[in-house]
């Protein structure tokens, strides 16, 4: 990978889950209007999916801090306990 390129992968790691998400439906919008010329349109799928990978890693971390409300045998909460996704 270039410097180029890896230091515009780099900015993606800053980013929040909203912004990349953002800078990810932009870039799909500009691939399906079909007007974006041949090069730029690999160099928005490569930014696009490196996008797609911070957003499913940022999910991830997130669903691994949900926790869900653990409940006693008469129905008061009790404390939580770690969020079963499986």
């Amino acid at each position: 990978m270039s410097a180029a390129k890896a230091d515009a992968h780099k900015d993606i790691e800053k980013l929040s889950f909203e912004e990349a998400l953002a800078q990810l439906e932009k870039i799909v919008s500009q691939l399906e209007s079909g007007n974006a010329a041949l090069e730029n349109s690999i160099e928005l799928y490569e930014r696009g999916t490196a996008l797609k990978a911070h957003c499913e890693a940022r999910l991830k971390a997130a669903e691994a801090r949900i926790e869900k409300i653990a409940l006693s045998s008469s129905g008061e909460p009790s404390g939580t306990e770690p969020l079963d996704v499986g």
